[in-house]
């Protein structure tokens, strides 16, 4: 149950499946939220949306009562022991809002007297659960964390500055309008909605002086916004390549030839590989062609067509790997049985790459030799 509900990245189709079921069922229940609230539709299939209500409730109940019961199989809360361990995880952010996203359910189950739709928010607030499944989503909110104190700073930044905006126009408007710029909390109003860029144009400055520091204010708008923006769009592209290399990193680790290289010298290796997207039923490569790439699988699904057998690879498994050990002819046809994507590792680039590596080369050499007599072709590394 816990490879079930937490391990669907690894590769488990069954518990990939799940989750795009519950990910419809998500987006559906938000959905029906939303379109509740028209009396056209909520007015008329009042029935039919508290059923699939209730089945979505009932199904985002069980699924955090899952969780819940196995969440001290986590390797981080195993230290804790079975009780303390399913308290730490039930105040994990994720936790907390799938336990939200079943509050309606619960109140609706156990107070009959609790409209259904007044807990609308509530039942909205099931959207945040996208974030379990989305690994952007769980990226975004990474880079925000770790770029926190900054993101607070150039908040405070924007608060001082409209602090002063709203000041310098209660000076020189106040005297001119009263109703709008009588009191610094009052010109608040116009300094936010001028440095955001909205501009309302309910409240506008009417004297010289005041359209001049608008003006101003306008501009510095532009250029302090920008700031979380940069901050938090720099933080993200980090995050997302800072995962994708954890991913691509383990790939590489798990190819033989790469077996007695460090860390350091496999992120190196990685540093070697070209992403290539295939579709659904394009060949990749041709029976009798000569082998001169390793192919990883980021993404998708891979079948190998040999003479006598089929052998279907998925996300996180390579092949063509004996084309690393020299030159020959490949002995199978590759096709992407679903849109896929590739890292590709070429001999030349590794070829190169040993030339600057002496000591990886040795390693490499050494692997290769024992690969050898399993795959019965000859080594050539050197040019």
């Amino acid at each position: 149950m816990y490879n079930l509900l937490e391990r669907s990245s690894a590769g488990n189709r069954l518990a990939q499946q799940i989750d795009a079921i519950l990910i419809i069922f998500i987006v559906v229940n938000v959905g029906l939220a939303v379109l509740e609230t028209e009396p056209s539709i909520g007015g008329v299939y009042v029935w039919e949306i508290f059923l699939l209500d209730f089945i979505a409730g009932s199904i985002f109940a069980i699924e955090y009562l899952l969780r819940l019961w196995v969440s001290d199989l986590h390797p981080p809360l195993k230290k804790y022991g079975p009780l303390k361990a399913r308290v730490v995880y039930a105040l994990q952010p994720l936790s907390v809002v799938d336990f939200v996203a079943v509050v309606p359910f619960w109140l609706s189950l156990f107070f009959a007297s609790i409209s259904w739709k007044s807990l609308v928010i509530l039942r909205l607030f099931r959207f945040l659960k996208i974030a379990r499944y989305s690994p952007a989503v769980r990226s975004l909110v990474s880079a925000v964390v770790a770029e926190q104190r900054a993101i607070v700073g150039s908040l405070v930044l924007i608060l001082g500055v409209a602090l002063v905006a709203a000041t310098l126009l209660y000076s020189v408007e106040h005297a001119a309008q009263p109703e709008h710029f009588g009191t610094i909390p009052s010109a608040l109003w116009w300094a936010f909605s001028t440095l955001t860029t909205v501009g309302y144009g309910d409240v506008v400055p009417v004297t010289a002086a005041g359209k001049m520091i608008a003006s101003i204010v306008m501009l510095m708008g532009y250029c302090l916004f920008a700031l979380p923006v940069g901050i938090v769009g720099t933080a993200f592209a980090r995050e997302i390549h800072s995962r994708d290399f954890v991913v691509t990193w383990g790939m590489v680790a798990t190819i033989p030839l790469f077996e007695r290289l460090s860390a350091i010298e496999i992120a190196a290796v990685t540093e070697l590989l070209h992403s290539h997207s295939v579709p659904a039923g394009q060949a990749i490569c041709e029976k009798g062609e000569d082998g001169n790439s390793l192919f990883l699988i980021a993404s998708g699904e891979v079948e190998e067509v040999f003479d006598d057998h089929r052998v279907l690879h998925g996300e996180g498994e390579h092949f063509g790997e004996a084309s690393l050990f020299g030159h020959h002819k490949r002995r199978a046809r590759a096709v992407a049985k679903t849109p896929v994507q590739l890292m590709v590792l070429k001999m030349d680039d590794l070829r190169r790459f040993m030339d600057r590596k002496p000591a990886v080369a040795k390693k490499i050499i050494d692997e290769a030799i024992d690969e050898r007599k399993a795959h019965h072709v000859d080594v050539e590394f050197t040019s």
